[in-house]
């Protein structure tokens, strides 16, 4: 597994838009096959090296579908980026039940069903490259985020748990923890709340997703073959170390 053109087969899930389609088009750059699942609005149709699929990574057998079309046309998945994720932020007093288990079961459960059903071909190839995306908020803690800060910690201790359990199969899992991104979910806050964030920024601006899209295309490369079990941060060091 390289980090220049070998054709990979690479999975994003959430790929139709943000820091999930900055990797898609981060993976089409190096001459990879690249699948994305969307729920609802697909990706723009811009390379015939692009695979959409609907897919609601809550749904088990809509992840069973999704990797079998894969599966089918190009061969088992050789990188999987685990990105699907979801935001109902509300204070604790005012969460519901629904709130709650939303998040956790599309943002930490997606991430696990996805890496399940992936690790069967790498294992038996003794190949394969496994990114988490997680997010500062489960390393510091944002109020109003509880379910969503819960979930994208889950994710440090699975992508973790599951590096140790496949590291003697040469398959390596990792985390990235974007920051402040300029994303649609970003903006639906408002200028002021952006703002707001931006300010706590040591590098004072909110990042692009092509450079969240940069950390997960450098762990799936063989540049990171050391590299397992790590929380690589793109935070512009907002949480600084955690």
């Amino acid at each position: 597994m390289t980090g220049s053109s070998l054709e990979r087969v690479v999975l994003v899930t959430g790929g139709s838009r943000g820091i999930g389609l900055a990797c898609a088009r981060h993976f089409l750059a190096l001459g990879d096959r690249v699948a994305v699942t969307y729920r609802s609005t697909p990706p723009p149709a811009e390379d015939e090296r692009l695979m959409a699929l609907t897919c609601d990574v809550t749904e088990p057998d809509q992840v069973e579908e999704a990797f079998s079309q894969v599966e089918a046309r190009w061969g088992p998945v050789q990188v999987l980026v685990a990105n699907a994720g979801i935001t109902r932020d509300l204070l604790l007093l005012r969460m519901k039940e629904d709130d709650w288990a939303a998040v956790v079961d599309t943002n930490l459960s997606g991430a696990w069903r996805v890496a399940k059903r992936a690790v069967g071909p790498m294992v038996r190839a003794r190949s394969g490259r496994i990114v988490l995306i997680s997010s500062v908020s489960g390393l510091m803690g944002v109020p109003g985020q509880s379910n969503y800060a819960a979930a994208k910690a889950g994710l440090v201790g699975l992508g973790r748990s599951l590096a140790r359990e496949l590291a003697s199969r040469q398959v390596t899992v990792n985390v990235v923890a974007p920051g402040v991104v300029d994303t649609d979910m970003l903006r639906s806050l408002g200028e002021a709340r952006v703002a707001e964030m931006k300010a706590l920024v040591p590098l004072g601006r909110v990042a692009a997703p092509e450079e969240v899209a940069a950390a997960v295309g450098f762990l799936a490369s063989t540049a990171a073959s050391y590299i397992t079990g790590a929380v690589l941060a793109v935070d512009g060091g907002l949480g600084m170390g955690l």
